[in-house]
């Protein structure tokens, strides 16, 4: 076998494993909004909220007071 045969399969084995890296997420908060994420979003504690991007590549920035639940997507 040579490299050519070996790197097609590989490199989609390689893009499959990083597509399952994500989590998405779906954040809602207590007034009822709802935000889908790409990812788990982070709490930082010190300022006390949550950041994340949400699918249409938007930066939300909001309070932990102001968040219900945090959930993986269905």
């Amino acid at each position: 076998m040579n490299i050519k045969t070996l790197g097609l399969p590989m490199a989609v084995a390689a893009l499959l494993a990083l597509a399952g890296c994500s989590t998405p997420t779906v954040v809602t908060l207590q007034n009822g909004t709802q935000y889908l994420t790409k990812d788990m979003p982070k709490a930082n504690n010190k300022e006390g909220f949550y950041e994340f991007e949400d699918i249409s590549g938007t930066k939300v920035k909001v309070k932990v007071d102001d968040v219900a639940t945090v959930r993986k997507e269905d």
